[in-house]
């Protein structure tokens, strides 16, 4: 299950909050490789290292990393005593604590302790970890100064410092802060659940929205219910039930080269259409033309549970070139695959005109 490597730390390459890239010499071969200095401690030219190489040498979905383990011969020092009793990525050699702001010690149990509503709050829900910065860009290109926190569930990565995405939107000012629920950690705040995520986002953050989406990475298997985006659904159902304004993006495409994600992609109808039991509003891009017809054309099959919204989307491209980070999904950008990132920005307009 795991294909283990040994080698030494030959430089030191980017780094970001929570990460650091490095250069590992095995058996004179250069490999890449990624550290969680959280975890591992700090790396340094010439450490040895245990490396899991598994995802690497499958050719899956890491960012081409192998995984830093440990520094066997310079292990971190042990963590001062203090509060915090949540295990994340449990039962597993790297399982961490965490204090989680739902947790008896936390600072913020008072607040979440019988905390029970988002008080109206837009909620965007998404299928990829790709559409966060189209959603913040159109949120903010709308309401600039908008409050937006992330809620990254543990669908996809589970490390929240994996995503370069995350720390460049942090560093621009475009996050208020993260939420990572689950099994998920390295938040800004840490919880148990997702409801507990959002409530946190609201309550704590001060959020005037969230967007909630899994981690870099998306897990499929080609079948109808084996993929990770099946939580897009679930956290509708999360928000509505806190109160809170659950605003979807679709997922749409007209560049990918498989026929079940072209224009709007099946995942989105098993998660809005079966997943999702409350209702919605769901942004569709009211952009002129044959595939924007067919596009709204599938999503009638989302109704009636769901609102329908044809959102404007007159200057989202220009909101969307003035993202502080890259906008990739699947290895295309805005050029490749425009519709993708229109539909997600669209959503995100919705949501800020639902801001009360």
């Amino acid at each position: 299950m795991i294909s283990w490597r040994e080698g030494r730390v030959a430089a030191l390459g980017r780094a970001w909050r929570g990460a650091q890239e490095l250069t590992v010499d095995v058996d004179g071969s250069p490999t890449k490789a990624l550290a969680y200095p959280e975890l591992t401690g700090e790396p340094r030219v010439g450490d040895r290292v245990l490396l899991n190489v598994t995802a690497q040498t499958m050719g899956l979905g890491t960012g081409g990393y192998a995984m830093v383990v440990a520094l066997p011969d310079r292990l971190p020092a042990d963590p001062p005593p203090g509060p915090g009793h949540l295990v994340k990525a449990r039962y597993t050699p790297l399982q961490a604590i965490v204090l989680g702001a739902d947790e008896q010690d936390s600072p913020h149990h008072e607040a979440l302790r019988e905390a029970d509503s988002l008080g109206g709050m837009p909620v965007v829900t998404a299928d990829l970890h790709s559409a966060l910065p189209a959603i913040c860009a159109a949120i903010l290109a709308d309401r600039l100064g908008t409050r937006i926190a992330y809620v990254m569930t543990d669908g996809g990565a589970l490390p929240l410092w994996f995503s370069r995405t995350v720390a460049g939107l942090r560093d621009a000012g475009w996050l208020a802060g993260s939420v990572t629920v689950g099994q998920a950690l390295g938040g800004d705040l840490e919880t148990v659940t997702t409801h507990t995520g959002l409530l946190a986002a609201r309550l704590i953050l001060e959020a005037d929205v969230t967007i909630i989406t899994q981690g870099p990475g998306n897990l499929g298997t080609g079948t109808r219910w084996g993929f990770s985006g099946v939580s897009c659904g679930e956290a509708v159902n999360a928000a509505a039930a806190l109160d809170g304004r659950p605003v979807g993006a679709l997922r749409i495409s007209e560049a990918d080269a498989r026929e079940r994600h072209r224009g709007l992609s099946h995942h989105s109808v098993t998660a809005y259409g079966r997943v999702a039991l409350a209702s919605a509003d769901l942004a569709v891009p009211a952009e002129p033309g044959e595939f924007w017809d067919g596009v709204r054309a599938q999503a009638e099959i989302l109704k009636p549970r769901h609102t329908l919204h044809r959102v404007d989307c007159t200057g989202l491209d220009e909101a969307l070139a003035a993202s502080p980070v890259p906008l990739s999904t699947m290895g295309r950008g805005p050029v490749a695959d425009r519709a993708n990132f229109l539909a997600a920005a669209a959503a995100g307009r919705l949501a800020a005109s639902l801001i009360s």
